[in-house]
């Protein structure tokens, strides 16, 4: 979506903000569902979640490629992708947790899946480039629609090692206060740009439903009824910080790629191929830290890889910065840079899904997985909603908004380095 920008916008007859707008909702839809969707998986089964989110994502992908105006596009793009999303991811995290028990398994684990779910952000900018190039933008949710058919084929040997219990309490009124608070508060800085007192109004009534529901949880914990999330979850402190640092993660994943994006097509008039290929760099970054997670985990620290990635990746946002003028003559002046936020990103998001998933016993693994994985898309929708609305506020500046924007990400890479530091030292793994 990043590279399809002008071509959707002309037509769509929309503009930047419209396109943004379907981004991040689709990113908000599959953080604010991630939570009930894992819950999901204890009623409906693992496979069947993953078999039914993969169906609803192909709807979707059809309803965009044939999207006659925004509100289809939303529809399709944002909606129906965004719900088959918050299905199908938890189930993968839960299977492999379960199929893996020791550190170094599960870090090989989730450095395939960290890698393939990298690459496939990092990647999208350029698949998304040649086919809209090569035929049209349209064409680039055909071919995802195909890949959904492979992987509903392939995903009928997957095995559920644990029988689904449709029995098992489901608990609404939790899953429609978090949803409500967590889609107010990014919709809220989306306003940032456009009405300042409906972005306090949205983030102050997002902030008090989710303060809502946590004391709804605790109050249904206490009297021993099933909660949406257990309480026991925020209780775990090297958890709290492993999910900080996945949020922040995901926010800078995404924040860089619509801000780079969106500057080399809007300023610098990049063909959607063109601003793809430069995303390659990104893509051999985060491929191959990403793959030498297991090798990583036995010889460092988890506290060590992911306080390194971050200031990796922060290095990577500075060279963006100060790299920028030269962009003018050649878009690889910003290949260095995105080289360098690959292998930050890559080499930290295997430890820290690492960290929080192995914080918790087997029978934890869904709600963990749903919350996990909401607080990655959630940091997701915050990449694209901060530093998109900071860009897209004024354009006719030039580099002056995308300057700012990568500051923005900067702290927060920083702010990663503070909190990634606070982790507890482990051993290192035998």
């Amino acid at each position: 979506m990043n590279v399809m920008i002008n071509d959707i916008s002309h037509d769509l007859h929309t503009d930047v903000k419209g396109v943004q707008t379907t981004i991040t909702l689709f990113l908000l839809i599959m953080a604010v569902l991630m939570i009930p969707g894992s819950k999901l998986t204890d009623r409906w089964g693992r496979k069947r979640c993953l078999t039914g989110g993969l169906i609803v994502y192909g709807v979707g992908t059809i309803l965009s490629a044939v999207a006659p105006n925004l509100g289809i596009l939303i529809l399709g793009n944002s909606v129906f992708q965004g719900v088959g999303t918050a299905l199908l991811i938890p189930p993968v995290y839960i299977l492999a947790t379960m199929a893996f028990t020791s550190l170094t398994s599960r870090a090989w684990a989730f450095g395939v899946i960290s890698a393939m779910a990298g690459v496939g952000a990092a990647a999208g900018p350029l698949l998304g480039g040649l086919i809209t190039t090569g035929i049209s933008w349209r064409a680039a949710f055909v071919f995802q629609a195909l890949v959904v058919v492979a992987i509903v084929l392939l995903s009928r040997r997957i095995h559920d090692p644990v029988a689904p219990d449709p029995s098992r309490p489901f608990d609404v009124r939790g899953a429609v206060l978090s949803a409500a608070g967590m889609f107010c508060l990014v919709f809220g800085i989306l306003q940032a740009d456009s009405n300042t007192t409906l972005l306090i109004v949205f983030v102050a009534v997002g902030l008090a439903l989710l303060a809502g529901f946590y004391l709804y949880i605790r109050a249904r914990d206490r009297s021993g009824r099933t909660a949406l999330l257990s309480t026991a979850l925020f209780r775990n402190r090297t958890s709290n910080l492993g999910l900080v640092t996945q949020n922040l993660q995901w926010l800078l994943l995404m924040g860089v790629s619509f801000t780079v994006s969106v500057f080399l097509q809007t300023e610098r008039h990049y063909s959607a191929i063109k601003t793809g290929v430069i995303f390659t760099a990104a893509t051999v970054g985060v491929l191959a830290s990403s793959l030498g997670a297991e090798r990583f985990a036995k010889r460092r620290s988890q506290r060590l890889l992911i306080t390194g990635g971050f200031v990796t990746t922060a290095a990577g946002v500075g060279l963006l910065l100060g790299l920028v003028g030269l962009s003018k003559d050649s878009a690889w002046a910003l290949a260095p840079g995105l080289l360098l936020i690959g292998l930050g990103l890559g080499v930290m998001l295997t430890p820290s899904v690492n960290v929080v998933q192995s914080s918790f016993p087997d029978e934890q693994q869904g709600e963990i997985s749903g919350l996990s994985r909401s607080v990655s898309n959630l940091g997701s929708s915050f990449g694209t909603a901060i530093a998109g609305t900071i860009l897209v506020s004024d354009l006719t500046q030039g580099n002056g908004t995308y300057v700012a924007a990568m500051i923005v990400l900067a702290a927060f890479a920083l702010i990663g380095v503070g909190v990634g530091s606070r982790l507890p030292a482990r051993p290192e793994p035998g």
